[in-house]
């Protein structure tokens, strides 16, 4: 009996089936039924991924962990808190996730007179995908920021924060631009995603529409360098035109665009 979990040869030499897309993607398709029900690989295979999802969310940010693979790459590191009391409460109340805890916002007061870039790491909905993809990010982007001459804040590390922590944290860097780096929402295909948003003249209250994104960065996804690279060219574009978001012009044709997005 043929393994349901594994791709199907084409019935026909040079006639695809849908199974063959399997190959292709590590989406759901051609599972395949068994009974009144799916193949027991492929029930097992859900409930192993739905495991890793809910793993993902609730997992707590390493905020120390993270910290030292930033010092062991060269990187300062300064750690903060959201508004957020506990995991409930953040995924409950995704507003205090975009705002710091008073005793954080005085933490970041003093590291200078400001900044070109600042980038943050926060947990996002998926610390699986921070403590696997994030400080590689976020060493590479700092490389490039360095070889452009860019003055870079020391990287900021949030446990409990939405995107939208950047802003604040930001402003009390005096950043022109922050670069967040954050865990994706993950899926039943992929737990480890991780995502960017970047910002120009970054303050509290900033629109979505404000922000641009990369998105899937993550081995089988985006690669690290590609997205760093990607990251160059928006703060590039964003330091020369003074503005990010919607109104900013990409006008470099062989770059892929990265499209405003609110998901966090």
């Amino acid at each position: 009996m043929s393994d349901p979990t594994e791709p199907a040869k084409p019935a026909h030499a040079g006639t695809p089936t849908l199974r063959d897309l399997r190959g292709l993607t590590q989406a759901r398709i051609a599972l395949g039924a068994h009974g009144a029900g799916l193949p027991t690989g492929a029930a097992l295979a859900f409930g192993l991924d739905h495991a890793r999802a809910r793993e993902a969310v609730w997992t707590p940010l390493d905020a120390a962990a993270i910290g030292a693979a930033l010092r062991a790459q060269g990187l300062e590191s300064v750690e903060v808190r959201s508004a957020v009391s506990d995991r409930t409460e953040y995924l409950r109340r995704p507003d205090r996730g975009r705002s710091l805890a008073p005793e954080s916002a005085t933490v970041l007061d003093g590291h200078g007179p400001g900044f070109d870039v600042a980038i943050v790491i926060a947990d996002g909905l998926s610390a699986t995908a921070v403590a696997l993809n994030a400080v590689p990010a976020a060493a590479a982007l700092a490389a490039r920021v360095r070889r452009a001459g860019w003055s870079l804040a020391p990287v900021v590390v949030a446990s409990q924060g939405r995107v939208a922590i950047g802003d604040p944290i930001g402003a009390r860097l005096g950043a022109r631009c922050v670069v967040v780096l954050i865990g994706e929402r993950p899926g039943l295909s992929a737990s480890d995603s991780l995502g960017c948003y970047v910002t120009f003249g970054p303050e509290p209250g900033l629109a979505d529409s404000r922000r641009n994104c990369i998105s899937n960065i993550r081995e089988g996804g985006l690669s690290v360098e590609a997205a760093a690279g990607q990251m160059e060219a928006l703060l590039r574009a964003m330091l020369a035109q003074g503005t990010s978001g919607v109104a900013l012009r990409r006008e470099d044709p062989a770059e892929p665009k990265a499209l405003p997005d609110a998901r966090d």
